[in-house]
């Protein structure tokens, strides 16, 4: 995409984070935002709590989605029209013909290795050992395998993988002390530390500590900045056809985050009324320790390319068996 159209589109963006809907258009009877529980649903709670798209629908609502299988469900069968997810999980539907166009990047460092051993800090000091795992062959199950191959270690074979249903139910192993070591997203490591009672980090014995932090694996194994595109939101449906709403919602959900990450306690007790397994003050350590940052998927192109050539390397499934087009990143074919 060029200069000139990427200038456009900041321009679209800034003009909608000012104005309502020009009040001739049509307003939309139901607008459905979908996400799990984890940081890029942060800023969608926040909208449908202070009523930031009451211009743009009559009813604006936020439903949780469990798991992957839920996401693809909801997506496939139009039951939400705005889905926070995984960026690959929205190239592989987007490759495979479903309704579904990237809006931004939000999430690019929420994963870490929690470990009871203070002494583990890179993923091969885990050789040998049971880490509970979850979401099996989708994140963050993908990048721990991408990150492990690329230092030459054998998931199959170096690792005793205990797959699980949720970060939350991985980090309800952690916490009754049934694994040692589990990869987590946040706000879950948060939650873990939270009820282990091992924060602050100044904490004298700590029961859980943070250990490998896989943003900075990342960085580490493909000589790149320290940050994954790892989830966004993405329009579903015929919202994809209506432009002004977008950008409406691109610009509100940019300044959702801002004002999250200034008052992380207050939009922690947002999300923990919608989402009974967080708590306000994990998800205040949640948002302090997190890289956010919404950036539209048109300007994340770059780092969004690479990171799915490296998933297309490994199993070009895991992307829908190509690289997205331009139609993806909300641009007209060339």
């Amino acid at each position: 995409m060029g200069a000139h159209r990427l200038l456009g589109r900041a321009l679209v963006l800034a003009a909608a984070l000012l104005a309502p809907l020009a009040a001739h258009a049509e307003k939309l009877p139901r607008l459905v935002l979908g996400g799990p529980s984890a940081a890029v649903s942060t800023p969608l709670i926040h909208m449908v709590e202070t009523g930031a798209l009451a211009d743009l629908a009559e009813q604006v609502a936020f439903i949780p989605w469990r798991d992957p299988d839920q996401l693809r469900a909801m997506a496939l069968e139009g039951k939400a029209d705005v889905l926070a997810m995984p960026t690959n999980v929205a190239a592989n539907l987007h490759n495979r013909g479903a309704p579904v166009m990237l809006m931004n990047v939000s999430t690019w460092g929420v994963l870490w290795m929690v470990s009871r051993s203070p002494d583990k800090k890179t993923l091969a000091d885990f050789r040998g050992e049971e880490i509970a795992m979850p979401f099996r062959g989708d994140m963050p199950d993908i990048m721990f395998q991408l990150l492990a191959g690329k230092q030459g270690l054998d998931v199959r074979k170096d690792f005793r993988l205990r797959y699980v249903a949720s970060p939350v139910d991985a980090m309800q192993l952690l916490v009754m002390r049934r694994v040692d070591h589990a990869l987590l997203a946040e706000p879950a490591v948060s939650m873990a530390l939270r009820k282990t009672k091992s924060f602050p980090i100044g904490l004298v014995a700590p029961e859980l500590h943070r250990s490998v932090d896989l943003q900075q694996e990342w960085g580490r194994l493909f000589a790149r900045s320290t940050r994954i595109p790892q989830a966004g939101i993405a329009a579903v449906g015929k919202l994809r056809e209506r432009p002004e709403v977008l950008a409406r919602i691109e610009a509100a959900y940019a300044a959702s985050l801002a004002w999250c990450k200034a008052n992380a306690l207050e939009c922690g007790r947002m999300v923990a009324k919608r989402i009974d397994a967080l708590s306000p003050e994990a998800v205040a350590d949640a948002i302090a320790v997190s890289q956010l940052e919404a950036v539209p998927a048109a300007v994340a192109r770059e780092e969004l390319a690479f990171f799915f050539g490296e998933l297309h390397g490994r199993n070009p499934a895991l992307v829908g068996g190509k690289l997205p087009g331009d139609a993806f990143y909300g641009a007209p074919a060339r």
